[in-house]
């Protein structure tokens, strides 16, 4: 993290807060050129340090579940990550330690919805467990 800066970290935080913060607002913020703030987050993209512009939503009557994973080890870890992040329903994988590998969340419309993620998970080569809870608010 030796090309990031304590600007550059003011410039995460507002865009992990809203990824659609005009320039020229965080130039504000900062006190910087809208210029400067084009080519730190420019910077930031080339390094590798934003890996993608997204958003966060929530829909009415929408599920979310945590899933941990605990894997063999005789498989390694991210090619089981790598399976699961491509399966649908899924939004985040993380890897992890402690009793579980793997923890992702999951989304769905229904109970059903959810089940089959969780049961699509556990059906890859490498799983051996999982243990899910229901996410019930979640604050921004």
């Amino acid at each position: 993290m030796a090309d990031v800066d304590e600007s550059d970290l003011k410039i995460l935080e507002i865009l992990r807060k809203n990824a659609r913060t005009p320039y020229t607002t965080i130039a504000k913020e900062l006190k910087v050129s809208e210029a400067a703030v084009r080519k730190r987050i420019e910077k930031l993209i080339k390094i590798g340090v934003i890996k993608r512009f997204t958003i966060d939503y929530e829909l009415e009557n929408e599920i979310r579940a945590i899933v941990m994973v605990k894997t063999n080890p005789q498989i390694p870890t991210p090619e089981i990550s790598k399976k699961i992040i491509k399966i649908q329903g899924v939004e985040f994988v993380y890897e992890t330690t402690g009793d579980y590998d793997i923890l992702t969340v999951v989304r769905g419309t229904n109970i059903s919805s959810i089940n089959k993620t969780i049961d699509d998970i556990r059906s890859l080569q490498g799983v051996i467990s999982t243990n899910s809870t229901i996410v019930l608010r979640v604050w921004f």
